[in-house]
């Protein structure tokens, strides 16, 4: 499995995760701002002229901006680099980036893109059909790179002239060319990655970082970053001047500048946000939290104990999942189903899903009688085991998201009536992270693990990124080659009978199977401040995904927000 990049639930989808609740507080001082920083920050201050920006607590920053990182910082994806096209989950709409359209021919084998001709990157070098194939192949050259198995379906890429693309494949795979070739691979230039190898070894820092996208960064230290607008931008010079992200670790110090004004837009997550958060300035003080996609609990099937079915249904009927809604995402989620469809997706649903397949239901006795079915006993600790094997395993968890650090003990309370013993074990992101994903020919490193899902235009991307073999959130191992040929029946069409009874099964195999155990469909976590800027998404007119680590579109809102005059 390739190291998949978490950014992808804003992809094609992210996301992607749009990514999973997380808790943020400030990590140097109480009033939010983060010193020292290098560069030209002297220049950053007027409110008008900033917008300050948080995503989620990772500690402090590393200069890294390099795109072919999974853990580079926020914003490399998106304000720097940039996908040929953006396709958002919650509106259904395209974005055209670098490409402005694109056509299948040869059947569906072939893609051919059309590529802007005004773009340049940041150095004033002008954006061509070169970059594009140089990318690729870079993927091709170095496959620690190709982090969305891109090869695995691409058969060549090459330039027909300086804008325009040819993509050709080995197979019909007709949402993989779009979510992945279009809309998930960040392109970048040529004349300067050329001469730098393995682009996973390379050190981008803040000087370096050399893109298209509509900002360019100006200064950074490990407890701030800040962002400039591109004057060579296509569309135009953005009219936010500055984006600055400071750094965070846990709740307070965030809610805190958050609600006193001095940070415009957050992704984290804030109980009680009316009286927190909107009372503090109701003029100017909004959010909205619409699903974005569901939060898994996630077993690793390199674990016997965990790969036996019985164990995984047993997990699965004692957790609770309303208390979760209620204590650990503060009612502001909504309920999964074990297909792991969100609610923009159920027409989806096969109709003649067993009953049981739609919804969960707590059942104990279910639970403990399905282990002793199994042959599993009580120890003298009251803990099953079989083999002189306990079934007691650590549940991983990113330290400072606080929804997901208090679901993860509820689930431990849960599983403890039921002979189940829960570890919860927090780390910080890139901890976290690598434990789950750690790169190339390297087994992950956990027994469970709450994570997010990648959502895309369909449940096709949800699908195939967690179930398939080949799939870039692969992280629990699951191999079935049913799912395997079901998604790839999928994509080789554009019929839709075939596409819903291809997806049909997938859905059944993921209730009965439960390969991953939904616990709740996340929440895009979205705060924003329009004391300074306008033109923000709103619930009425929620014209993009405005879940700030949903970095393309975050980049495309940034581009659109003007300051109050």
């Amino acid at each position: 499995m390739r190291r998949a990049k978490w950014w992808l639930l804003g992809t094609s989808a992210v996301v992607v995760l749009g990514a999973a609740g997380c808790g943020t507080a400030a990590n140097a001082t109480s009033s939010g701002s983060a010193k020292p920083a290098t560069g030209s920050e002297a220049a950053v201050g007027a409110a008008n002229d900033t917008l300050t920006v948080i995503t989620s607590p990772k500690g402090n920053f590393a200069d890294n901006f390099n795109p072919f990182d999974p853990s580079t910082n926020d914003g490399t994806y998106g304000n720097i680099y940039e996908t040929l096209f953006y396709f958002d989950n919650l509106t259904g709409k395209t974005w055209e980036l670098l490409g402005t359209s694109y056509r299948f021919t040869n059947g569906g084998k072939s893609l051919i893109v059309q590529l802007r001709t005004d773009a340049k990157w940041t150095d004033g070098t002008p954006f061509t059909a070169n970059d594009v194939v140089f990318t690729f192949n870079e993927l091709k050259k170095y496959p620690d790179a190709d982090t969305n198995n891109i090869w695995s379906e691409l058969a060549g890429v090459r330039a027909l002239n300086p804008h325009e693309v040819e993509f050709t494949f080995k197979s019909v795979d007709i949402p993989f060319a779009e979510q992945y070739v279009l809309g998930g691979t960040y392109i970048v230039p040529e004349h300067e990655w050329s001469s730098l190898g393995d682009p996973t070894k390379v050190k981008i820092t803040w000087q370096k970082a050399i893109g298209t996208g509509p900002f360019k960064l100006i200064s950074f230290s490990p407890q701030q970053y800040t962002f400039e607008a591109n004057r060579f931008y296509y569309s135009g010079v953005p009219k936010v001047k500055y984006v600055r992200y400071p750094a965070y670790t846990s709740n307070q110090g965030a809610d805190l500048a958050l609600a006193s004004g001095q940070v415009d837009w957050a992704g984290i997550d804030i109980p009680d946000i009316q009286k927190t958060f909107v009372a503090a300035d109701p003029a100017h003080h909004h959010y909205d939290f619409p699903p974005g996609g569901v939060v898994e609990l996630y077993p690793n099937f390199d674990n016997p104990l965990l790969a036996n079915l019985a164990v995984r249904q047993a997990i699965n009927l004692a957790i609770n999942r309303k208390a979760i809604q209620q204590i650990g995402e503060t009612d502001y989620s909504v309920l999964p189903v074990p297909t792991s469809l969100i609610p923009s997706q159920m027409s989806w649903l096969d109709p003649n899903l067993p009953s049981q397949d739609r919804q969960f239901t707590v059942n104990d006795a279910k639970a403990i009688q399905i282990l002793e079915k199994a042959g599993f006993k009580r120890n003298s600790r009251g803990i099953f085991e079989k083999d002189g094997k306990e079934l007691s395993f650590n549940l991983l968890t990113v330290s400072g998201w606080s929804d997901w650090d208090e679901d993860a003990l509820l689930i431990k309370q849960e599983l403890q009536p039921i002979g189940i013993n829960i570890n919860v074990v927090q780390e910080q992101f890139n901890a976290y992270f690598n434990s789950i994903n750690p790169g190339v020919g390297i087994k992950p490193n956990y027994d469970l693990a709450l994570s997010w899902t990648n959502e895309g235009p369909t449940p096709y991307t949800i699908y195939y990124d967690m179930l398939d073999s080949k799939g870039n959130w692969n992280i629990e191992q699951y191999r079935n080659p049913q799912v395997d040929e079901a998604l790839r029946q999928f994509a080789s069409t554009t019929n839709p009978a075939v596409e819903r009874q291809a997806l049909y099964q997938v859905e059944r195999i993921a209730a009965e199977d439960l390969p991953v155990i939904p616990v709740f469909d996340g929440e895009l976590w979205y705060e924003y401040n329009d004391a300074h800027f306008t033109g923000w998404p709103t619930k009425q007119n929620m014209w993009i995904n405005p879940a700030p680590y949903t970095f393309q579109a975050a980049a495309i809102i940034m581009d659109h927000l003007k300051p109050v005059s």
